[in-house]
């Protein structure tokens, strides 16, 4: 006859306890029926299910017991029944979601919220994981960030209310959260698109060159109502641009080489590119600056607005071309898509602007950005708290693997 014992080790964690342990289970033929290992601060936390002949399973507790004891370590034990053993088999078929909450710090106030809106769905945690580094309490970092995912298994009772409460803990707390089906799309995204301005740049170039145009608070009073989605973009693109009229396009330079780029920025194309992912800029503002930024970071494709010149190098005051929207941002995206075969699912947009919302909802993985009040409430993720880099962690990367650089 056999039996299941669930061996629980903890302690000081040292290289080659394992192996040690496995060698005393492997002089009696064990199977292994599950394992998992945690080490917080190197303390250890070490879990295995085994599978035994029941005239072998007290000489091996015996031989276990003297083995951590030599080791330094803590062991306990627990019988698993069949039937035991059997239910808890029948759970691996149920769904796997991923939570993944950010901040520039996490307290246990920030995670009691996040982990009461898991319970209340009749979420289980399986499994907890940092994906940020250590951070320094002698020498904190300004632009620090914690971040932890939570592994969840089974089904939200209510997942629309469970987005809502996330949302609401995630503005009253200063924490940015994800909640992701952890399914293989998940896990193999290839596409990502974004915004240019107020995304991966800390401006509007238009309101940049109404600046030197000397229209600069018409141009923004109009930029911010259409940011708000309280008037058309289309119509608000074309009254701005019509008050650039006889700005000499020499300002365009000076205006790129100065763009204030987001925090993360640098960091983030660096770990898509080296990843292999296509990146793409989707922008309602203007191609000269996409293309700036298409050169500095090696972006695959470029689509935004093109401004009309006159013979004089001057600005007309009218655009070249379809109009890139809100509904033709989405229809980019999935035209990108095609032409890598990246199916939909393995998309990411991310967005600040109302009219991001479309290629935000088309993404498998939608992402809004330092965004408008009113974008964060129809976007299923928000990062709000700290740089654009933050997008990784979304994406289950881990500082660890990354290096102090950013670099694989």
């Amino acid at each position: 006859m056999k039996e299941q014992i669930l061996i629980r080790i903890n302690g000081q964690d040292r290289p080659g306890l394992t192996a040690q342990i496995m060698s005393v289970l492997s002089t009696y033929d064990a199977q292994i029926l599950d394992i998992g290992q945690a080490d917080i601060h190197s303390t250890l936390s070490l879990g295995i299910l085994i599978r035994i002949d029941e005239k072998s399973s007290g000489q091996v507790m015996k031989e276990l017991l003297f083995k951590t004891t030599e080791l330094g370590v803590n062991i306990g034990f627990a019988p698993v029944t069949d039937e035991e053993y059997e239910a808890w088999v029948g759970r691996q078929g149920k769904h796997r979601y991923i939570l993944t909450i950010i901040g520039r710090t996490l307290s246990a106030k920030q995670i009691e919220s996040a982990t009461e809106v898991i319970a209340e769905q009749g979420l289980n945690i399986d499994s907890i994981r940092r994906l940020t580094g250590r951070m320094s309490i002698q020498h904190p970092s300004p632009t620090g960030r914690a971040c932890i995912e939570f592994s969840l298994r089974g089904t939200p009772k209510d997942r629309q209310q469970m987005q809502a409460d996330l949302m609401k803990i995630s503005s009253k707390m200063e924490m940015d959260f994800s909640f992701q089906r952890d399914d293989m799309y998940r896990r193999m995204r290839r596409l990502i698109c974004f915004d240019m301005d107020s995304t991966l740049i800390q401006t509007e170039c238009i309101d940049e060159l109404a600046v030197k145009a000397g229209v600069g608070e018409q141009v923004k009073a109009i930029t911010e109502r259409a940011m708000r989605g309280e008037i058309d973009f289309r119509e608000s693109f074309a009254q701005r641009v019509a008050l650039l009229k006889g700005l000499d396009v020499s300002v365009m330079k000076e205006i790129a080489e100065n763009l204030p780029i987001t925090e993360g920025v640098d960091r983030l194309m660096n770990i898509l590119k080296t990843c292999g992912y296509k990146i793409a800029i989707l922008s309602g503002g203007f191609t000269y600056f996409g293309e700036y930024l298409q050169r500095r970071y090696g972006i695959d494709y470029v689509y935004a607005n093109e401004l009309e010149i006159d013979s004089d190098g001057k600005l007309t005051g009218r655009y070249v071309g379809e109009i890139v929207d809100g509904h033709r941002k989405a229809e980019l995206l999935k035209l990108i898509a095609q032409v890598e075969k990246v199916h939909i699912a393995q998309t990411i947009a991310v967005g600040d602007g109302a009219n991001d919302l479309p290629m935000l909802s088309e993404a498998g993985l939608g992402i809004a950005f330092h965004a408008k009040p009113r974008v964060v409430a129809n976007a299923k993720q928000s990062i709000n708290t700290i740089g654009l880099d933050g997008v990784l962690y979304f994406l289950g990367f881990k500082d660890s693997y990354l290096g102090e650089q950013g670099r694989l």
